[in-house]
């Protein structure tokens, strides 16, 4: 896994904090570059009327270094209040279960105690 400069990994943290949900994508939501990408845009977009996103196609730095930063091999990566929450794949079941868009509410699990 290739090592991350306290310079990017500031940058990316800024990012992520930039926003409650934050999608590091290839392209952008009217271009995107990729189908997993289009994919979790249309989910996000179901959802919220506004929401940050990354274009890591045009910053190399950011899209090798959000790899290292999530250890996660893949883009897009999707973050809601500064929690790395995954890919497409995971999107696409967190949608599915319902998970997703209470997440998206604030809505967390009632704890135990």
């Amino acid at each position: 896994m290739m090592n991350v400069s306290d310079a990017i990994r500031n940058r990316i943290g800024s990012i992520i904090a930039s926003d409650r949900v934050v999608l590091f994508m290839k392209g952008t939501p009217q271009a995107p570059q990729c189908g997993f990408s289009a994919s979790v845009i249309q989910i996000l977009d179901r959802f919220l009327p506004s929401y940050t996103t990354f274009d890591a196609l045009g910053d190399p730095e950011i899209r090798e270094g959000i790899k290292a930063y999530s250890s996660w091999p893949t883009i897009p990566q999707l973050y809601i209040d500064g929690e790395f929450i995954g890919g497409c794949d995971i999107v696409q079941e967190m949608f599915a279960s319902g998970e997703l868009e209470k997440t998206l509410r604030g809505e967390t699990p009632a704890s135990a105690d």
